[in-house]
């Protein structure tokens, strides 16, 4: 096929590439090693590269040819030979062992830099063009997080916001936002980004000892919406999981009885809205957009009613009878909340308070809390994506990957859409892209320079083959109407990836710079 003339760019994509080393086997598919890879589009042509993150975890594990530094899913230890008192001290000494610095799920911008992030305190910087990588950054030494999601906002200024849990720091237990500036003052050139990171605000956990798993937020014109789902890490466990020989993983527990909670910040006042809203117990990885209108909050995220989505990747269920042995109890579902933040106080109890035409309710309560219910917009979608100029506005287009597994075990059939036009049109269409035996990765939208509409533009995956003989692509689709302009067939094997991002020709220095 042919590509767009202005499709100038990378598109550099994170995700774990090694599971073994020597005679040892990580645990779980999110333990892997990162392995970058990129797709360079330059005047027509396609260039593909792929380089393992050199990360300090790496380099331990492959000079010792075993893994020998702790991942979420796999516990690892040192010499089983050395004596019963160097085990007690290092028993001693690794309560919780330095975190690893294997920033597997995305790839990061603060400034001009280009990261490597997972969802420890720990990122690595890598060169975009070459793969190569650079230095290791230590959030926790400009703020106090344990740990940072992988999935931070970019303000229209590119400031990066993210959030992390500040675990057990003074007797308290937070989540907090915060900003890394896009530039730092002129008389300060040679500093990183990083010296100049400020605390937006903090929300106290629920809980001292059980804060909740989180990772995305969300955000809007005025607001960062922050979900306190009951997927919660047990930090008693987690201080005694190396001990105990198991994984930190099994210190991670869902409580379906219990609400989550929708926690919404000011990002002018920095501070929480009073009201207290929630819903239903649920599990969820990814915020695909918010935005406001007439004194609401909409949001859009994909949930599931379980944890099952975790335990699916454990690489002992991941094997040829991958499709006879998935227990995915729970389908992913895209839900869109709406949520009247400006609501008649007056109201009476049991009243429904979202006065825009949805299915969605939030109905007020005798304590004065609101529980909130979704308008279902569709199932069986993951890894979306949005044209990011809509973030936090209101939008009409997602782009995602099909999971078709259902509970009972059918074929699957990865597929590509972006779902519906605008659900208050109540349409809901879907167009897709699908061939047998295709497993697409996240697909990222690109726009068009000097594109007037949301959807004018060109869609990204990866796509593996289940067949291992045949070779994997690049595919380029028209985002308006999901037509193939092309694909780049890569004569390599290629991992499945997770997340990434497209950098245009411009945002990438050269050399010299």
């Amino acid at each position: 096929g042919q590509l767009p003339t202005w499709l100038q760019g990378i598109l550099l994509r994170n995700g774990p590439g090694m599971h073994t080393i020597g005679d040892s086997k990580y645990n779980h598919w999110f333990d892997g090693l990162a392995l970058l890879h990129s797709f360079t589009f330059k005047n027509g042509e396609v260039y593909y590269r792929s380089k393992y993150l050199r990360s300090d975890t790496y380099n331990c594990n492959i000079e010792a040819n075993r893994i020998v530094v702790s991942e979420f899913g796999t516990m690892a230890y040192p010499d089983p030979c050395k004596n019963i008192f160097a085990k007690a001290f290092s028993y001693l000494s690794h309560t919780i062992p330095e975190f690893t610095d294997n920033c597997l799920i995305n790839i990061m911008k603060a400034g001009d830099d280009f990261y490597a992030t997972g969802e420890t305190n720990f990122i690595r910087k890598i060169n975009p063009q070459t793969l190569e990588t650079l230095e290791k950054v230590d959030y926790n030494k400009y703020v106090a997080v344990n740990v940072a999601t992988s999935h931070p906002h970019y303000d229209s200024a590119g400031n990066v916001l993210n959030m992390g849990t500040s675990i057990v720091d003074k007797g308290k237990t937070k989540y907090l936002l915060f900003k890394i500036p896009s530039s730092v003052p002129e008389q300060e050139k040679k500093k990183s980004c990083f010296k100049h990171l400020e605390v937006v605000c903090s929300v106290p956990s629920r809980s001292l000892l059980h804060p909740s798993y989180y990772h995305s937020f969300g955000i809007t014109e005025n607001y960062i919406i922050f979900i306190e789902q009951p997927f919660r890490l047990d930090i008693v466990k987690m201080a005694t999981a190396y001990i105990r020989g198991v994984s930190w993983a099994s210190c991670l527990a869902f409580n379906k009885d219990d609400k989550t909670w929708f926690h919404f910040i000011d990002r002018k006042t920095k501070k929480e809205v009073s009201t207290k809203f929630y819903t239903d117990a649920m599990v969820f990885f990814h915020h695909v957009n918010a935005y406001e209108e007439d004194g609401h909050i909409i949001f859009d995220i994909i949930a599931y009613t379980d944890n099952s989505l975790y335990d699916m990747f454990y690489l002992k269920n991941l094997d040829k009878d991958f499709e006879k042995n998935v227990k995915l109890t729970s389908i992913p579902t895209c839900k869109r909340f709406v949520v009247p933040l400006q609501y008649d106080k007056d109201a009476v109890v049991d009243s429904n308070l979202v006065t825009l035409p949805s299915t969605a309710t939030a109905v007020k309560e005798k304590d004065g809390n609101i529980y909130c219910q979704p308008e279902i917009l569709c199932e069986g979608i993951e890894l979306p994506r949005i044209n990011y100029d809509y973030n936090g506005k209101k939008y009409k287009y997602v782009f995602a990957t099909q999971v078709q597994w259902s509970p009972v075990p059918t074929k699957p059939h990865p597929h590509l859409y972006p779902p519906h036009s605008h659900p208050c049109t109540h349409t809901k269409e879907m167009l897709h892209w699908g061939q047998d035996d295709c497993w697409p990765s996240e697909p990222v939208f690109v726009p068009r320079p000097d594109a007037k509409e949301e959807d004018d533009g060109v869609v990204l995956t990866c796509v593996v083959k289940t067949d291992p003989k045949d070779p994997p692509f690049l595919l380029i689709l028209d985002a308006k109407t999901f037509t193939e302009l092309g694909r780049a067939t890569v004569n390599v094997e290629m991992h499945m990836d997770l997340h990434g991002m497209f950098i245009p020709q411009q945002a990438v220095k050269t050399e010299t710079e």
